[in-house]
């Protein structure tokens, strides 16, 4: 493939954003053209020849302009190769084990026929958004459980698909 590949994410207090970047460097060290962008400022995907979208995990879903982002570009989505990935686990079990997709994220997958899917440790420190991020953190479960050479590796593995199309 010769053209152009849009990595995408919904991240609410900047942790999905750095997954995504690192996968989008990985992407472009394999020599492919690629642009990182929130999921709320993608107007078309129509200039894209594949997709890797992302999320960050809240209460078992994945964050808002992620969801938003697959359903308005469905059409033109299930049209171009297509990974997905979420990041959210706030234990080292994203590095043990595969944690398989929130159900929303799998019906998402099946409509948009995605090739993949992988779920990376989370990542949540002090001065995050949100109630809710607030009590976790009070409760001593935040910290950041992001595996980067996973992240690499897994980005690594869409480069060579995306060469071989």
């Amino acid at each position: 493939m010769t053209g152009t590949v849009l990595v995408t994410y919904g991240s609410t207090n900047g942790s999905t954003a750095q997954i995504a970047e690192t996968i989008a460097e990985v992407l472009r060290k394999d020599g492919l053209t690629v642009e990182a962008l929130p999921a709320r400022s993608v107007t078309s995907v129509a200039s894209y020849d594949a997709v890797v979208a992302g999320g960050g995990l809240y209460a078992g879903r994945w964050q808002k302009h992620a969801r938003r982002f697959l359903r308005r570009h469905r059409h033109d989505l299930a049209r171009r190769p297509l990974w997905l990935f979420s990041s959210g686990p706030l234990d080292a079990s994203a590095s043990q084990r595969d944690i398989p997709p929130v159900p929303g994220v799998k019906k998402a997958m099946v409509n948009l026929d995605a090739r993949e899917h992988v779920t990376f440790g989370g990542c949540l420190q002090e001065g995050a958004k949100g109630w809710v991020a607030g009590m976790i953190l009070r409760s001593g479960k935040g910290g950041d459980f992001r595996d980067f050479t996973a992240i690499e590796t897994w980005a690594a593995h869409v480069a060579d698909e995306l060469t071989h199309i």
